[in-house]
């Protein structure tokens, strides 16, 4: 099925109907479905928002979404609920936001729905055409940093390079936290990683690459967002057991390596081979390593 086609099955009917008459240009180039409550939905195209003609979001609609999201059961969801996301079928993502409900001080949930944004995910097989002949050193593989800006497309690089890597035979893991990269929705994974590959997810991205490298013996380990100093440490003591790493993260120019001490380590002590950075022509762009730890 479609991915637009695929996400719109999420939405209440009156939501589903409006989106159904959309231009074939905008449901290809869609890459969000923005729902706040009391205003019109939207689409996010290219990072920008386009209000759709139709009547504004009601909380009916919002819930209605949540619970085609949840597949009708919000137990089997309680953990993704509380991080503000859930995964649904067809490998999209649907962000929540409204009041939260602590317990003990953590965040156990969500109530008073305020908006959704609906992620439409899709593969791009061959989106690492361009990169895959740069990732291979004899048999070992590289590991290669992606950088770019949200909504770029490092995860779909990523997907694809573990496709294509996988396809040569390359046994690769997966720690895919929230499962974004396969797609994952009640073990089932919505995109082909290929046949070599191992997902976990659910699990923080730090955690999940010990128990990876200890159950699944990979030559490669996968995920997506390195967010923070646990990240950080755990690509950087994999990296040193001889596992090739295939990360993404967050940035906005070439320049933020400099600026950004988490990433310029990752660098500096040769945890990843290569910085790939996709520029505004979604075109992933090998940048030159001497000058990212000068």
């Amino acid at each position: 099925m479609d991915p637009f086609d695929s996400a719109i099955r999420l939405l209440g009917p009156e939501l589903r109907g409006r989106c159904v008459q959309l231009s074939a240009e905008e449901r290809t180039r869609a890459e969000e479905i923005r729902l706040r409550r009391g205003r019109p939905p939207a689409l996010c195209i290219g990072g920008k928002e386009i209000p759709l003609s139709a009547p504004p979001v009601t909380e009916r609609d919002l819930l209605q979404c949540m619970e085609l999201c949840s597949g009708g059961s919000a137990y089997a969801v309680e953990d993704e609920l509380r991080e503000g996301f859930l995964s649904a079928p067809g490998g999209h993502r649907l962000g929540i936001c409204g009041r939260a409900v602590l317990r003990g001080g953590e965040v156990t949930g969500f109530r008073e729905i305020a908006s959704l944004c609906l992620r439409i995910a899709r593969a791009v097989p061959g989106a690492a055409d361009g990169l895959i002949g740069q990732m291979r050193q004899g048999d070992r593989v590289k590991s290669t940093l992606i950088l770019s800006p949200p909504g770029r497309g490092k995860t779909t690089l990523l997907r694809d390079l573990i496709r294509q890597l996988s396809g040569a035979g390359v046994r690769i893991a997966v720690a895919d936290e929230r499962g974004e990269i396969a797609g994952c929705f009640r073990g089932e994974a919505a995109f082909p990683l290929g046949p070599l590959t191992d997902v976990m997810t659910g699990c923080p991205k730090a955690e999940a690459v010990w128990r990876l490298l200890r159950c699944m013996t990979p030559r490669a380990v996968a995920l997506d967002e390195i967010t923070g100093p646990a990240d950080a440490e755990a690509v950087s003591q994999a990296a040193f057991t001889g596992v090739a790493i295939l990360a993404t993260a967050h940035a906005f120019s070439p320049e933020d390596v400099h600026r950004r001490a988490l990433y310029r380590e990752l660098v500096v002590t040769g945890v990843f081979e290569q910085v790939v950075f996709i520029d505004e022509a979604r075109t992933p762009v090998i940048l030159p390593l001497a000058e990212m730890i000068s």
